[in-house]
């Protein structure tokens, strides 16, 4: 591991005028739990690594006109202390307490998970199926993004040079609506997803569907959409036979690969079982929502 140099600027702005002067060279160090091992064993290399923690605007949540503003750099023990993240979207706090242990929770962040675009990230899933936003600084303002467009392959991103994710945009949820997210690991704790599983349902006073968003992580390069699930949910009651189609949608959506971790088919049959699960949680969350 070679040395490199420290900055731990005190504003966005300051941020990305550094990363901008490194050409290329600097990393943003929003907790450093995947970086340091990338710069330990040689996969990556920095002249600079510049921490995010300092700024307050990316270290906290507010909750202002129906929207969770959640800093990119906040660490993920945080956000499952946060009572009203918790009731409103608990999907969202599930799939943050399952990145790492205890110890790696008290400095991973949302934004670390997502820009490492890990196919396996935790809480990507659960954030698409959330519709969240992200506000990306860089040398020509602020602009908002889809979290959806932020990975674009195993470790890219979709982020120009000198930008930075400084922010999270959550909406509140729909009456009657609720999420879910669920993952298989091989080891009891502290794994990389086999198959991770997000559901975000809405339903009417009859209890029938009339929106619904599903995505798998860790069966394709991105975390993937299963538009042919939600097509199963909506207009109708979500029962056994529904469930069993939102399983289908997601097997015929997965497109995994066979490592140590897991083989092709049973990676595909995973993500149906935990995609017809999710949504069930989903839905009775919704159901108690009244």
């Amino acid at each position: 591991m070679r040395a490199a140099n420290y900055e731990a600027p005190r504003s966005v702005e300051d941020a990305v005028a550094l990363l901008v002067t490194s050409q290329g060279r600097g990393h943003v160090f929003a907790g450093g739990t995947d970086l340091l091992v990338s710069l330990q064993n040689g996969r990556v290399e920095a002249e600079l690594l510049v921490d995010v923690k300092r700024i307050e605007r990316m270290m906290r949540i507010e909750h202002t006109d129906g929207v969770f503003r959640i800093g990119a750099a906040m660490c993920a023990a945080r956000l499952a202390e946060h009572a009203e993240l918790q009731s409103a979207w608990p999907g969202i706090v599930e799939a943050a307490e399952l990145i790492g242990s205890t110890q790696i929770q008290g400095r991973a962040s949302l934004g670390g998970n997502l820009c490492n675009a890990s196919p396996a990230a935790d809480s990507v899933p659960a954030l698409l199926a959330a519709a969240a936003r992200c506000v990306v600084a860089g040398p020509d303002g602020e602009r908002e993004v889809p979290v959806q467009e932020i990975p674009i392959g195993p470790g890219k991103t979709s982020l120009r040079p000198g930008e930075i994710i400084v922010e999270f945009l959550v909406p509140d949820p729909q009456p009657r609506s609720a999420d879910a997210y669920l993952r298989m690991i091989p080891r009891s704790e502290m794994d990389i997803a086999i198959v991770g599983a997000a559901a975000n349902i809405s339903l009417d006073g009859d209890g029938r569907c009339t929106a619904a968003r599903v995505f798998l992580a860790a069966v394709a390069p991105t975390v993937c959409e299963v538009p042919a699930a939600a097509e199963a949910l909506v207009g109708r009651a979500i029962d056994v036979s529904v469930l069993a189609e939102v399983a289908e949608a997601a097997r015929a959506a997965s497109s995994p690969i066979d490592d140590h971790r897991g083989t092709v088919a049973y990676r595909t049959r995973v993500a149906g079982v935990l995609a017809g699960r999710a949504t069930a949680i989903a839905r009775d969350r919704a159901l108690a929502r009244g």
